[in-house]
């Protein structure tokens, strides 16, 4: 399957927003990087397109158990690597070949890179947290390039 167009989810907390699922139409493949909530939204976002999602630290039901806690994803030579809490990173990315990193759990949107590795967080796309926005990400595969944007939901 060629990937082109990844959309990228985190911190829905049971909350799978229209406008969300409208922003991630078209792609060809979904993240969701923990903090699910509900089983009901991986079924809902595995409609768009496949879904690799990760557990995050309130995905404790039962269902969850069978949610990775990292998971990686191969688009074109990019490996991307999926983990809920950044700070719980354990391995170098740029020496295990990683080409982006993609994490939530802070709620804050994110594109940063570092030592030729992508860091990036979508933010939240459930239930708005302090002033911080309601968002989804997109990551574009352009000439085996990984490029980011923060879709802001204007919510």
């Amino acid at each position: 399957m060629n990937i082109h167009r990844i959309g990228v989810i985190s911190d829905t907390h049971g909350l799978l927003r229209p406008e969300a699922l409208e922003a991630l139409r078209g792609s060809d493949a979904i993240i969701h990087a923990g903090d699910v909530g509900d089983p009901a939204i991986l079924e809902q976002l595995q409609k768009i397109a496949p879904v690799t999602a990760i557990r995050g630290n309130i995905d404790t039901a039962p269902w969850a158990k069978a949610l990775p806690q990292t998971d990686v994803l191969e688009a074109g030579k990019n490996a991307i690597y999926v983990i809920h809490n950044i700070k719980e990173l354990d391995l170098n990315p740029r020496a295990a070949s990683f080409t982006a990193v993609i994490f939530g759990h802070t709620h804050q949107p994110l594109i940063e890179s570092k030592n030729g590795v992508l860091f990036f967080n979508p933010g939240s796309a459930g239930p708005r947290r302090f002033k911080l926005p309601i968002s989804v990400g997109r990551l574009t595969v352009k000439n085996e390039e990984l490029q980011a944007e923060i879709i802001d939901l204007k919510l």
